[in-house]
């Protein structure tokens, strides 16, 4: 299981602050994938970053159950 952390419109369409993924994920791309089957709204963000252990993180990076993982959604304002 991963546990992730989330921001802004992420926890909006989440509707709480943290999120447990039970699937089998290894790269952040396959995280985004889960995350978008699993609440369709997160696919209309025109980005959507994930922070891995305080970094950005690539699509091909692998993640693991013990990595600090974050869903940052796009931000605006001024």
């Amino acid at each position: 299981m991963i546990a992730i952390k989330l921001f802004g419109v992420m926890r909006d369409i989440v509707g709480k602050p943290m999120l447990d993924i039970d699937e089998q994920v290894t790269t952040v791309a396959a995280l985004k994938e889960v995350v978008e089957q699993k609440y369709p709204k997160a696919k209309a963000l025109n980005s959507l970053l994930v922070a891995v252990n305080s970094e950005y993180a690539a699509d091909e990076q692998t993640i693991t159950a013990t990595d600090e993982v974050a869903l940052i959604p796009p931000v605006s304002g001024g």
